[in-house]
């Protein structure tokens, strides 16, 4: 493939980066010579193959990385993958923390970036945990059993919001914060939206 064609309304993000500009635009060489196309997404460089994303250049305190869109399905021979938090599902990355750890890794890089395109011809798909999979907090739950409206609002959402509001109320290890969060945010379910909107 061997094509390097950067998109120029991506540039700013590598010239604004105030930290792991160097490892971020050897990142974006590496992807685009792979033959991805290179467009912003989700306010970072995202990479696609026949509109299908398969990777996203990402920068953090600690360090920057290659996010693989579907991640869970590379075999990941080299065990370089990290899931970002426990409730990831799809998505993998590998980090960098210096310019030097992206050279020494740069064919076992391109093998992964291969075998991520791979997967999106094939149009492989990841399969996600249902709604009905993830964990109510008893705080939710009792609130639910005792406000139909509630618990109808909360069905008419799209699962994704569901599923947000689901890990968002369970993830404290207090109840006291949990019935915190769900008296939070009861309102916001009763007018159909979800926690970012």
């Amino acid at each position: 493939m061997n094509q390097y064609t950067p998109n120029p309304d991506v540039d700013f993000y590598f010239d604004k980066a105030e930290k792991w500009q160097k490892e971020q635009l050897a990142l974006r060489r590496l992807v685009l010579d792979c033959g991805l196309i290179e467009e912003l997404k989700w306010g970072v460089p995202c990479y696609n193959i026949q509109q299908g994303n398969v990777v996203l250049i990402h920068a953090m305190k600690q360090y920057c990385a290659l996010l693989f869109l579907k991640g869970v399905l590379l075999q990941d021979a080299s065990g370089i993958l990290v899931q970002q938090t426990e409730n990831t599902q799809a998505q993998r990355q590998i980090r960098f923390a210096s310019m030097s750890e992206i050279v020494a890794l740069e064919p076992t890089l391109r093998a992964y970036l291969y075998e991520a395109i791979e997967i999106e011809n094939l149009g492989l798909q990841v399969r996600l945990k249902s709604t009905s999979e993830f964990a109510v907090s008893a705080e939710f739950q009792r609130k639910l059993n005792e406000n139909p409206a509630l618990q109808a609002a909360f069905e008419a959402l799209t699962p994704g919001r569901q599923r947000g509001y689901l890990l968002h109320f369970s993830s404290p290890k207090q109840a006291k914060t949990r019935e915190a969060r769900v008296e939070k945010w009861m309102p916001h379910i009763l007018s159909g939206k979800g926690l970012n909107e």
